[in-house]
C-alpha cells in the first residue's frame, strides 16, 4: 500500500491525525506532492515513513525547493507513476508531462482538494491535504495494486472512505 499525502503546511510538525499516522507508518512506500512547507515538516515524514518520494511546491522553504524535485517518476507494482505538486500544469500539460515520462498514473497537489479525475488516458489522484483542506475534509489517499489495476481510496482523517475507483493503468 502506498499512502499519499500533500499540502501538510505545517511549521514544525506533519499535522497527522492518528489514522493518517497509522497509514504513513503501515505504508510500504509514502508519497507527498508538496508543500511540506519547512524541512522540519519533511524530516518527520521522512523519519515516519519506510520509503519517502516527495516533490516540492509553490509554499516550500528555499531549502526544501532546492533539495526536492519539482517532478519525479517511480515504478510501482508495474506501474510507473509520476508526482508533481501541480502548480505549474493543467489539463493540458499534466498529460504531456506524464507520456514524456511514461507515466500511468498521475499524483498531484496544490489545490486542497480531493478527487480522481481523467484526463484523456491519465487517471490523476489528488489526495487533498490532510491538515489545511479548502470546501472539504481533511483527507489522504491510499495506493493498492488488485486484480491488475490500482485501487484508489481518498479517506478523510477518521479513516472513511470519500472516493474509491479501481483504475486499469497501463
Amino acid at each position: 500500500m502506498i499512502a499519499v499525502f500533500a499540502d501538510t503546511h505545517g511549521t514544525d510538525s506533519p499535522r497527522l491525525s492518528e489514522r493518517g499516522e497509522r497509514a504513513l507508518r503501515n505504508a510500504e512506500q509514502v508519497v507527498h506532492a508538496g508543500d511540506f512547507t519547512t524541512a522540519e515538516v519533511y524530516d518527520a515524514f521522512e523519519k515516519r515513513a519506510a520509503e519517502l518520494t516527495a516533490v516540492h511546491g509553490n509554499s516550500d522553504a528555499p531549502a526544501l525547493r532546492d533539495g526536492l524535485p519539482t517532478v519525479t517518476t517511480f515504478d510501482w507494482a508495474g506501474w510507473t507513476l509520476l508526482v508533481t505538486h501541480g502548480h505549474e500544469h493543467n489539463s493540458t500539460t499534466l498529460p504531456l508531462l506524464a507520456r514524456e515520462r511514461g507515466a500511468d498514473l498521475a499524483i498531484v497537489g496544490h489545490t486542497h482538494r480531493p478527487g480522481i479525475e481523467e484526463l484523456g488516458d491519465l487517471s490523476v489522484v489528488n489526495p487533498g491535504s490532510h491538515a489545511d483542506p479548502r470546501g472539504g475534509p481533511r483527507t489522504y489517499a491510499r495506493l493498492q495494486a488488485k486484480d491488475g489495476a490500482i485501487v484508489i481510496d481518498i479517506r478523510n482523517v477518521e479513516g472513511e472512505s470519500v472516493y474509491r475507483r479501481h483504475v486499469a493503468v497501463g
